[in-house]
């Protein structure tokens, strides 16, 4: 319900945004302007047309949805880590003049911190989960480090992926902290 709500919530964005001609897309965060540190978090929730929600809707929801199995406090947190880091490195190294928004650089932190959060647990049903969402999206998530794609910003999915792998350092479970079944 939590995931589907989400990607609901970013559809509902988009038809707003259409609504008002592109008025949320000055929400993006455009690199090194001190004022645009304040949408940092508002860009992880908008997207530039409905293509671009869409490509980014059943990775969330389901890259969501997995990490969200280990508890939902813990998910808010490694998303907020996320969201904040992918943020400000997006505002620190993209380039000048550009525009980023999108929930990319979350799902590709969704994708580090699954993959890495049940080997740094030593969970076997966390590597498990790892090494299904490796396969499943692991493809797609190298191609989009290319920094070769025009039009899409491999710096904020770069950053997401590492800031996901940092989240599951940062917000692992010690032994017998967590229920078994969670990745």
């Amino acid at each position: 319900m939590l995931m589907a709500g989400w990607v609901a919530l970013l559809w509902l964005l988009e038809v707003v945004d259409v609504a008002t001609g592109h008025a949320l897309d000055d929400f993006g965060i455009v690199p090194r302007v001190p004022g645009e540190l304040v949408d940092i978090v508002p860009a992880a929730f908008l997207h530039f047309g409905f293509a671009h929600v869409a490509a980014n809707s059943v990775p969330l929801l389901v890259l969501g949805f997995l990490a969200a199995l280990g508890g939902l406090r813990r998910f808010a947190a490694v998303c907020a880590l996320i969201i904040v880091a992918d943020g400000l490195g997006v505002w620190l190294i993209s380039p000048a003049h550009s525009n980023t928004a999108g929930a990319s650089g979350l799902i590709f932190g969704l994708f580090g911190f699954l993959m890495v959060s049940g080997f740094v647990e030593r969970r076997p049903l966390g590597v498990l989960i790892g090494l299904l969402v490796g396969a499943v999206w692991g493809g797609a998530i190298l191609s989009g480090l290319a920094p070769t794609q025009s039009g899409v910003s491999w710096q904020g999915h770069l950053i997401g992926l590492v800031s996901g792998v940092a989240a599951a350092f940062v917000f692992r479970r010690r032994a017998g902290t967590a229920p078994a079944l969670t990745p």
